[in-house]
C-alpha cells in the first residue's frame, strides 16, 4: 500500500471519579491514582503500564471518543509518565481492528535510519562500536515516527483532532503525576549516563538525585511540546522548529564538557524528519485452532515470528499435553522461528522478505518435524530456505539472535462498538540516548542499534544492516485474535526480542492450556531465542517441570528479573469487556472498564 505522511474485579466508583481529575487537573502526591490490573465491564477497557495514562484513556471512551482516541491519549499520556520507554521521540506499531469492516489495518511508525547511513553505520576502525557506545549517542538516534503514527491514526479512524487527544497529556505534564518506585529505580539505572547531559540531568536527576517516590514530578517542556503539537500539528515535528531542535541535538550532542562519556554525534537532518512518512501495511495473518491471529508485518519480525511458531505448533496437542511436554514444544518451536526470522526478516523496502512463504503452513510442517518432545536442539539451529521447503532437512549455517533493547510499553484499548487498537511503542534502551533535547522534555530514541551492526552470521546475507532511510528490524507484536471475524482478545508486550517469545505465551495460554487472559499475563515466561539457554523468570524455574525440561537438554539463564509487561482486551461471552495487565511485572499494570456495571 502507498507510504502516508504524515485478573477479576470491578473498578470500583472511586477510581471512575479519578479519571476525570487525572485527565483534566493536577495529580496529588497523597492521592495517587489507584492501580487495578483487572477490570471487568462495559462501553470499552484499557490496559497499560501506568494508572494515569490508563485513566485518561477511559475518560476518552466515556466521553464518546472511539478506541483509536483513546489509544492516541493513552500514548502521549505514557510519554509522561513511562518516558524511558516512550515518547515524542520514539516510533511503534499500531494495530486496529475496524467494528464496521471487520478489517484489521496496521500503521508502521518505525523510526528510519538518517540518509547517509550505510551498513557501517556503528563500524569504526574496522570494527563494530561496543553497544553501550552506540545507545549513547547521536548514531542510534532515528526519526521518530510516534507523533507522525498518531496523526495519521487520528485520520483515517478517530474521531478527534490531535490537539483535543494531546490536551490530557499536556496537562498531566504542567500539572505532573505522582512518582512510583519504578519511575525512580528507572531513573537511577540510568543516572550515570543522564548525569552526562544538562537537559537529561536537569530534568531527572535535580540536586542530583531521582525523585522520590510520593512526589509530583512535573515536565513543563513536555507540556509546551505538546501544546505546539496541539497548534501546529506534527509538521511542526517533522517540518518545523521541534524537528530542527531534534537535528541539532543529534548533529551536536549537549554532553557536559566534564564528562568522560564518548557522545559520538550522528547525522540526522531536518530532511530526514521531512522525508518521513508512516506507512499503512497489510497485516500478518494466520489461522489457529479456527481463529484469525494478526499481527505487525515487517520490518517488524513480530507477527511473522509469532505466526511461524503458531503453525509449528499445529503440529501438537498442546490442549492435552503434559505441562513439561507442553514446555517443550513452545520452547522448540520459538528455537526454530527465530532461526528464521534472523536470517529473513528486514525492511521490505531494502530486502526481499519471503513473508508468504514464511507464513505458510507447509513451511511450518517441515520445521515442526524437527522437534523432539524428549530432546533440545542444539542452538543455534540454522534457518531453512521458505521459499524451497524440505520437510525435516535442516540447515547448514547456523543464525544466531543479536541483542534488541528491552524497554518498550504496550497498550490495548476496546470502544462499546467493538473497535480494538493493540499499540505497541518504545524509545529503545530503558531511556533510550539518554539525551533529552533541550527544552523540549523528552528522549531521543536509540531505535537504530535494532540494526545489526555487522552481518551477524559472516558470509550469510544479512536482512538488518543499516542503510538510507531504512527502518531496523523489530520485534513489536501487537496482536489481534478474532472469531468469526469478530474481536476475540487482543495483546501485546514489550521486552526487545522477548516480545515475541512473551505473546505466544500469552497466546498459547488462553487459547491452548485452560488460562484467562489474566492468568495467561501472569503466567511466568521464558523466551528461547535460538540461543544455547534461553532466558527465563525465577518463577520458571521454581515450577516442578523445570527439572524435567532440563532432562531433555534445554537450557536457562535467568539473567533478566522479568521478561515482558503485557498487557490485553478481552470481549467475553455476556458483552462484557475484560481489561487485563501485569499483576506484578514493572510494579503492576493498569486496567479500566468505562463501566463496571451496564449504565
Amino acid at each position: 500500500m502507498p507510504a502516508l505522511r504524515c485478573r477479576r474485579t470491578l473498578v470500583i466508583a472511586a477510581a471512575a471519579a479519578l479519571v476525570t481529575t487525572v485527565a483534566s487537573g493536577p495529580a496529588s502526591a497523597a492521592t495517587p491514582t489507584p492501580k487495578s490490573p483487572v477490570a471487568v465491564g462495559f462501553g470499552g477497557a484499557v490496559a497499560s503500564i501506568d494508572a494515569d495514562a490508563t485513566a485518561i484513556g477511559t475518560q476518552v471512551l466515556r466521553d464518546g471518543g472511539n478506541a483509536v482516541d483513546a489509544a492516541v491519549a493513552v500514548a502521549a499520556a505514557l510519554g509522561v509518565t513511562d518516558p524511558f520507554s516512550a515518547g515524542v521521540g520514539g516510533g511503534g506499531f499500531f494495530v486496529y481492528y475496524d467494528a464496521k469492516t471487520h478489517r484489521v489495518h496496521t500503521l508502521d511508525g518505525r523510526e528510519t535510519a538518517p540518509s547517509t547511513a550505510d551498513e557501517n553505520l556503528f563500524v569504526e576502525n574496522g570494527k563494530p562500536l561496543p553497544f553501550a557506545d552506540a545507545v549513547t549517542s547521536g548514531l542510534g538516534v532515528g526519526v521518530p515516527g510516534t507523533p507522525a503514527t498518531w496523526s495519521e491514526a487520528l485520520r483515517k479512524w478517530g474521531t478527534r483532532s490531535l490537539a483535543k487527544s494531546l490536551k490530557p497529556a499536556e496537562n498531566l505534564a504542567r500539572n505532573g503525576f505522582v512518582v512510583d518506585s519504578t519511575f525512580q529505580t528507572q531513573i537511577a539505572n540510568n543516572a550515570a549516563r543522564f548525569s552526562a547531559f544538562p537537559s537529561t540531568r536537569s530534568l531527572y536527576l535535580p540536586n542530583g538525585a531521582p525523585p522520590a517516590p510520593g512526589t509530583v514530578f512535573k515536565n513543563p517542556d513536555l507540556a509546551a511540546t505538546y501544546a505546539q503539537l496541539e497548534r501546529q500539528g506534527v509538521g511542526a515535528l517533522y517540518d518545523g522548529p521541534i524537528g530542527a531542535d531534534i537535528a541539532k541535538t543529534v548533529q551536536q550532542p549537549p554532553v557536559d564538557p566534564a564528562s568522560t562519556l564518548n557522545v559520538r554525534p550522528g547525522k540526522l537532518t531536518t530532511g530526514d524528519l521531512a522525508a518521513y512518512d508512516v506507512i499503512e501495511r497489510r497485516p500478518t495473518h494466520t489461522g489457529y485452532h479456527g481463529l484469525d491471529v494478526y499481527g505487525m508485518p515487517a520490518p517488524s519480525s513480530g507477527g511473522l515470528t509469532v505466526a511461524e511458531a503458531l503453525n509449528i505448533l499445529e503440529n501438537f496437542d498442546l490442549k492435552h499435553a503434559s505441562k513439561a511436554d507442553y514446555l517443550q514444544y513452545f520452547l522448540e518451536s520459538t528455537r526454530f522461528a527465530f532461526a528464521d526470522r534472523n536470517r529473513w526478516i528486514g525492511d521490505p523496502a531494502f530486502v526481499d522478505v519471503p513473508a508468504r512463504e514464511l507464513l505458510s503452513q507447509r513451511f511450518a510442517d517441515t520445521r515442526a518435524c524437527l522437534i523432539s518432545k524428549d530432546k533440545a536442539a542444539t542452538s543455534p539451529v540454522a534457518p531453512a530456505d521458505p521459499r524451497h521447503p524440505t520437510p525435516c532437512a535442516a540447515g547448514t549455517t547456523a543464525a544466531p539472535t543479536p541483542y534488541e533493547g528491552e524497554n518498550t510499553t504496550h497498550l490495548t484499548v476496546a470502544d462499546k462498538w467493538g473497535n480494538v487498537v493493540a499499540y505497541t511503542l518504545t524509545i529503545e534502551q530503558e531511556g533510550g540516548s539518554g539525551i533529552v533535547v533541550p527544552g523540549r522534555g523528552f528522549l531521543l530514541n536509540n531505535e537504530l542499534t535494532d540494526f545489526s551492526f555487522t552481518p551477524v552470521t559472516p558470509g550469510v546475507p544479512d536482512p538488518n544492516l543499516p542503510g538510507p532511510g531504512k527502518r531496523p528490524r523489530s520485534s513489536m507484536a501487537p496482536t489481534i485474535v478474532l472469531d468469526h471475524g469478530r474481536p476475540f482478545f487482543a495483546t501485546g508486550s514489550p521486552g526487545g526480542a522477548s516480545i515475541i517469545t512473551t505473546v505466544l505465551q500469552v497466546l498459547l495460554g488462553r487459547l491452548d492450556r485452560g488460562l484467562s487472559l489474566e492468568e495467561a499475563i501472569a503466567a511466568p515466561r521464558a523466551s528461547q531465542r535460538n540461543s544455547a539457554a534461553a532466558q527465563v523468570e525465577q518463577a520458571f524455574l521454581d515450577q516442578p517441570e523445570t527439572a524435567d525440561l532440563r532432562a531433555r537438554g534445554q537450557g536457562f539463564s535467568t539473567a533478566p528479573a522479568e521478561i515482558g509487561a503485557a498487557t490485553g482486551v478481552e470481549h467475553l461471552r455476556d458483552g462484557r469487556w475484560l481489561a487485563a495487565a501485569e499483576p506484578v511485572r514493572r510494579g503492576t499494570g493498569a486496567a479500566q472498564v468505562v463501566w463496571p456495571t451496564r449504565w
